[in-house]
């Protein structure tokens, strides 16, 4: 039955073939989009050094994992200097009043930060070549890494971002005299309001054709596809009528179809002055048949103001099996 289903599915649907995904499934890894928007995929065949972009990794590190990098980097570089200095001999510098080996070490550390920074307090000076030059270098380093911190660190204050939280699941539910897929998100910032909003969604579908399986790409219908603005959360839905390419489908013939939703979100931000996107992706896992999402806002006390429940974005509730 669900193979029939598949079959049928081309003669009612005309296929979308600009996803810009491959249809072999011989090779398949999982989902086609990351939760967090990101394409799964994986290059190989070509150096590393072509790869890796160090600006593009440093703009799309978390918050935190950027600046314990740069931390490290600093301590890491000053540890490396000091002990150039260290080799060259305390003898090339003056001013170093420890005795023992262990605070020698740390004046010269500190010395280091100083130099690195261009703070240069003055108590201790190079004076022999090799830790003048070693100084000079050091200064022309802490130069170009400040400028190249500055730069990241307003690349990534001046980075257009979507703000925006998806909800886990997505739901298979009721909807007037039918069913429908739901989804819902919503903007997460205080003050932060997308406006011009579109949303397209694409199902991936594995469908048996000339005797293999092929990974097929269909649009899928939207009650809605634009807003003016979004101030509150957006649930998104599609009704499964006799155009949807999941009509009559059980949770059995998702999985069989190895069913995943492709999510792409664009907006305006007036903030930034410039469109923003966002990714993300539902796969069959991650559909609750039989279930609504529970309102997330309600009025104030004074009934003044909307008050939107960011903790419920995820909050659904079961509905009663209906009985024949």
């Amino acid at each position: 039955m669900a193979t029939d289903k598949l079959k049928n599915i081309d003669s009612r649907l005309k296929a979308n073939n600009d996803t810009g995904f491959g249809v072999i499934t011989g090779n398949n890894a999982g989902r086609f989009i990351n939760k967090d928007g990101s394409f799964n995929l994986k290059r190989e065949g070509i150096s590393l050094f072509n790869r890796f972009s160090i600006y593009q990794q440093m703009l799309n590190l978390s918050r935190w994992k950027f600046i314990g990098i740069v931390f490290l980097f600093y301590f890491a570089i000053n540890v490396l200097f000091t002990v150039a200095y260290m080799i060259t001999g305390i003898s090339e510098l003056q001013g170093i009043t420890a005795t023992t080996n262990w605070g020698k070490y740390k004046e010269l550390f500190f010395f280091s930060c100083q130099t690195f920074t261009t703070v240069g307090y003055g108590r201790i000076n190079p004076l022999g070549d090799w830790a003048n030059m070693i100084a000079a270098v050091e200064a022309l380093i802490g130069f170009l890494s400040f400028a190249l911190a500055t730069g990241l660190i307003f690349g990534r204050f001046s980075k257009p971002r979507s703000y925006l939280m998806f909800s886990d699941l997505a739901l298979i539910s009721p909807y007037k005299d039918i069913t429908a897929l739901t989804f819902r998100f919503v903007t997460y910032k205080d003050n932060h309001v997308l406006t011009n909003v579109e949303i397209k969604v694409n199902i991936a579908l594995k469908v048996p054709e000339d005797g293999k399986d092929v990974y097929k790409f269909y649009d899928l219908e939207l009650e809605r596809y634009k807003v003016d603005s979004l101030p509150m959360n957006w649930t998104v839905v599609h009704p499964i009528n006799e155009n949807s390419p999941i009509a009559g489908f059980t949770y059995e013939d998702m999985a069989n179809a190895d069913v995943e939703i492709y999510v792409l979100i664009i907006g305006f931000d007036a903030v930034y002055s410039s469109p923003v996107q966002q990714r993300t992706s539902y796969t069959y896992q991650e559909m609750k048949f039989n279930a609504k999402f529970v309102p997330m806002y309600h009025d104030s006390a004074d009934g003044q103001t909307t008050i939107l429940e960011m903790h419920k974005l995820n909050q659904i509730k079961i509905l009663e099996e209906k009985k024949a």
